[in-house]
């Protein structure tokens, strides 16, 4: 498949590292805002074409699929503006900033007949899928408890885009998304929300998340003002899973009784830099002719994005785009 990125920061250069060593991946296209960032792009990556605009890629009819990796604010319009070409979509999380944002470009993938995914990479790793294979095997039984944590410190600066409301802002959007996807992988649409934030300049610097169902729950955290080791544990009536460290991209994973002892431990190292992992998923279904993934269904997406859209409601908080 000829690959196209569109935006060139830091989560671009991530990709395109992993991009250009998977096989039958072919990194044909890049797009910036400046003609010569995405030249540089292109030569260090070995990319084919390069662009001083996304409409120009967009347009590109070699262009097979396009992974957005632009900022927050910016995924809504740059995954639309794709999608009307005909591209198939890999879009970074959170996929818009809102819920209606979210829900338009879904239905536009599916009314088009498009492929469209959220790049949430961490439901394509190994350890995350051996984890959900024993769930489903029942091998700690029914879900109880959640705890999931992704606090990543973050000195604060005015012109970052992570603390600019206007940029799509926050520590809800870019780090609790991850620690909700897995509640809402394991445990579905919750009964009921509770959480608060820590609010500097209509921005959420930290934030609890409480979600409760009816017969589990789940505890999240999340912010940019400490840093800890960001696990997780699922825990059920027979025993709990736990991820090492960074949970989201732990290559390791460990099953326990309801004693504590040690079943089962998968280490699984990435066999490039864990993005590989999307990729081939995006691949395998767009081989098959699917407008969206078993693995990360817009269902999913949107479920996470309502979450998170309740989550703001009770803190009061809005973005200029949400009015």
């Amino acid at each position: 498949m000829n690959w196209g990125i569109i935006g060139t920061g830091r989560i671009a250069n991530t990709f395109a590292q992993a991009l250009v060593k998977c096989t039958g991946s072919k990194a044909y296209a890049v797009a910036s805002r400046t003609a010569e960032k995405a030249a540089a792009f292109a030569s260090e990556y070995g990319f084919e074409r390069s662009y001083g605009s996304y409409k120009e890629l967009a347009e590109d009819e070699k262009v097979d699929i396009v992974y957005i990796a632009t900022p927050m604010s910016s995924h809504y319009k740059d995954a639309r503006l794709c999608l009307e070409q005909g591209k198939k979509v890999l879009c970074e999380k959170s996929v818009g900033i809102n819920l209606e944002q979210t829900r338009e470009l879904c239905d536009l993938a599916k009314s088009k007949g498009f492929f469209f995914m959220e790049a949430m990479w961490m439901k394509c790793r190994p350890s995350y899928l051996k984890a959900m294979e024993w769930i489903k095997n029942g091998c700690i039984g029914r879900v109880e408890y959640i705890k999931a944590d992704f606090c990543n410190f973050v000195p604060y600066d005015e012109n970052d885009r992570l603390f600019r409301a206007d940029c799509g802002g926050g520590a809800l959007l870019d780090l609790a998304v991850y620690p909700l996807t897995m509640a809402a992988d394991v445990l579905g649409t919750p009964k009921e929300i509770i959480s608060h934030a820590h609010m500097r300049h209509g921005v959420d610097m930290s934030n609890t998340i409480t979600l409760l169902y009816d017969n589990a729950c789940a505890a999240i955290n999340s912010g940019f003002e400490i840093q800890n080791c960001n696990n997780a544990m699922i825990m059920g009536e027979k025993g709990y899973i736990a991820f090492g460290d960074w949970f989201f991209c732990s290559d390791e994973v460990t099953l326990f009784d309801e004693n504590g002892k040690e079943l089962e431990k998968c280490l699984i190292p990435h066999e490039i830099n864990g993005y590989e992992y999307e990729i081939r998923e995006c691949e395998r279904c767009a081989a098959e002719g699917l407008s969206e993934s078993p693995l990360i269904p817009h269902s999913s997406t949107l479920n996470v994005m309502q979450i998170m859209d309740e989550c703001r409601r009770q803190w009061g908080m809005t973005f200029p785009e949400e009015g």
